[in-house]
């Protein structure tokens, strides 16, 4: 017995199945949960690693471009003007890089090593909230202004960092 309804039916049936197939894993690693940790060639097993990309720095350069060269009679008078056009483009000054920073691992970022973090950036100055523990807006822009007179822009805490404030052990 058909309905009236079964081209409806199929219809969503088929929706349904290509829907609900992009909730599947296609490879069982992808599904875990886990992400296999980013790191750059041949860093040592066991260290923690952060990509920071720094953007690429571009320059607006305007310049003026010959289109018909001035008319020059015999006596050496101008007797039209030379005509220029406005060109505009953007050259890449500084392109895009990318730089690793070893980093303390997830494990070792605890809320007791957080606070002691905010304290040591607090006591140079750079922090000014209350301490919390807790990886808050307020903290990475303390890390951020701290690591940026090292030379390093970035939010994410490096290792080297955390052994300057003194809050891991320095590697013999």
């Amino acid at each position: 017995m058909t309905t009236p309804y079964a081209p409806l039916v199929a219809s969503l049936s088929l929706f349904m199945a290509i829907g609900l197939g992009a909730c599947l894993p296609l490879d069982p690693a992808v599904g875990s949960g886990t992400a296999p940790p980013e790191a750059p060639p041949g860093a040592p097993p066991g260290t923690c690693w952060h990509r920071n990309t720094s953007p690429a720095v571009i320059q607006t350069v305007t310049d003026q471009v010959l289109v018909t060269p001035a008319v020059v009679d015999a006596t050496g008078q101008i007797t039209q003007p030379a005509v220029f056009r406005t060109v505009t483009r953007q050259d890449i000054v500084q392109p895009r890089r990318d730089t690793w920073l070893e980093t303390p691992c997830p494990e070792q970022l605890t809320p007791e090593f957080t606070a002691s973090l905010q304290r040591a950036l607090a006591v140079r100055g750079y922090y000014r909230g209350t301490t919390t523990g807790q990886m808050d807006r307020a903290t990475r822009i303390a890390i951020r202004r701290y690591q940026k007179e090292t030379g390093l822009d970035s939010s994410t805490l490096s290792l080297d960092t955390a052994r300057q404030l003194g809050l891991i052990a320095i590697a013999q």
